[in-house]
């Protein structure tokens, strides 16, 4: 039998607006910096909610010029099919981002932060951010994959 010598697990307790028990709930390890705008891991039983990559297309198929404005657009798109798939934000346990340019998305780190917050809250899954070549979508700025679990 082995011991491990890494840090503990936590499961951090619920601060208010927090969803209910059975929703998802951080993962902190021990003795680690929290982290800002996201979490490092997610805990969470239920239904799965899956979104494919999505981006910034309106209704009519147009996409904002601006990386804010495609953002902006994303993350309402993500909102639709949660709300589609019976879940709500706050049932979300990851987002994976895809950027043309990281520069532009630190550059933009404010007011990207306002606009998840406008659409979002303040619950933050385990995110990841990747840099890539391009998109699919020639004018695509971003791509957002996102994963939700609605409690039984």
């Amino acid at each position: 039998m082995s011991t491990s010598k890494g840090p503990g697990l936590a499961v951090l307790p619920k601060t208010k607006g927090e969803s209910s028990a059975e929703g998802p709930r951080v993962l902190q390890p021990g003795g680690w910096p929290a982290p800002k705008g996201y979490a490092n891991g997610m805990t969470a039983e239920g239904r799965l909610v899956v979104t494919g990559g999505v981006i910034g297309w309106d209704r009519e198929g147009h996409l904002p010029a601006d990386f804010a404005g495609q953002v902006r657009q994303t993350l309402s798109n993500i909102s639709a099919i949660l709300a589609e798939g019976g879940a709500r934000p706050e049932h979300l346990v990851r987002l994976t981002w895809y950027v043309v340019d990281i520069e532009e998305y630190l550059a933009s780190l404010k007011t990207l932060g306002q606009i998840y917050r406008e659409i979002f809250g303040t619950h933050y899954p385990a995110m990841a951010l990747v840099q890539v070549v391009r998109l699919v979508e020639k004018t695509a700025r971003v791509e957002i994959e996102a994963t939700a679990v609605v409690p039984r």
